[in-house]
């Protein structure tokens, strides 16, 4: 069982079937059934059975995939390991959305200008599914909020924080100041899909207030959840750095969270991970917020000046 037959094996589950596979291989059909084949006569079991057009794991493939992911993801740290220390190969990081649209393109844009030779992937999600995906060596480290239960992340991971965010509370124009829970006049939270670290926090504040929302409208993206709620949708929570994004927002109104304050973002990978490549990202973002650190502080200096 060698690493090019579960780099096929891999990418015929990823591709959902031997032709897609051999494209994204640059391989022919044929080398990519036999090397297939090969395999599970070496394992001496089936690993797909076919449904009509589709190839689908049997319960042995589905064994076999989180082993060949773990074995491709040692092999591609050895082969960082033993390499100059200079940023190159692949890294796959995970980022939560608003981080990704606030936080990472130009940092992004000055990693890939200092390191071209590194092929950066990214992959966006919530807070609970970003964390399983290192877990199971589906990316190599990821921007995570700062979990409301610290047992999240545990022993298994490395973690260093990178950015420092206040949420916020969105209602439409003209909603009363909000002090309390009490003082929220729509009963509807607009916000992302459970594994989302802000959700588990504006919940979290409902709750030691006596309070559940009467209903949770679940969305994929901040401008969808702001669009909503300037329509009068509900409320939400967010970044404040999202808002900054937003074209118009004069149909919300912002609320300052002091019960839930700032939150911590974090770059997260698995224990004794080494890559250069990820080395680099994080100190590519631990200087640039030292720098956006540097520029408020002298901005609110001449401000009080």
């Amino acid at each position: 069982m060698d690493l090019a037959a579960l780099t096929i094996f891999r990418a015929v589950v990823r591709e959902n079937g031997v032709t897609r596979a051999a494209a994204k291989l640059n391989r022919v059909q044929s080398n990519v059934t036999t090397r297939i084949k090969q395999l599970e006569e070496q394992l001496g079991t089936e690993l797909f059975i076919r449904d009509g057009r589709r190839l689908v794991l049997t319960p042995a493939g589905e064994t076999l995939l989180p082993y060949a992911e773990r074995l491709l993801a040692l092999a591609d740290e050895a082969r960082h390991a033993v390499r100059e220390d200079r940023p190159s190969g692949r890294l796959r990081l995970g980022t939560m959305e608003s981080v990704a649209a606030t936080r990472l393109p130009g940092l992004l844009a000055h990693y890939h200008q200092q390191w071209p030779a590194v092929a950066l992937e990214l992959e966006t999600g919530t807070t609970g599914k970003l964390i399983e995906r290192v877990r199971e060596f589906e990316v190599d480290a990821a921007l995570v909020a700062t979990p409301l239960d610290p047992a999240a992340l545990g022993d298994l991971f490395e973690s260093v924080p990178v950015f420092r965010e206040e949420l916020v509370m969105l209602t439409p124009r003209g909603h009363r100041p909000i002090h309390e829970v009490s003082d929220i006049a729509l009963s509807t939270l607009v916000a992302f899909e459970r594994g989302c670290a802000y959700r588990a926090y504006i919940e979290k504040w409902y709750l030691e207030h006596g309070v559940r929302p009467a209903r949770v409208l679940e969305l994929g993206s901040y401008h969808a959840i702001v669009a909503c709620v300037a329509a009068g949708a509900g409320v939400a929570v967010a970044p404040r750095s999202v808002l900054e994004l937003q074209a118009d927002a004069s149909n919300i109104t912002v609320h300052a969270l002091p019960d839930i304050g700032v939150i911590d973002t974090l770059l997260v990978w698995r224990r004794g991970h080494f890559s250069s490549a990820l080395n680099a990202l994080k100190e590519t973002l631990l200087k640039g917020e030292d720098a956006k650190s540097s520029r408020e502080a002298a901005t609110h200096a001449q401000t009080v000046a």
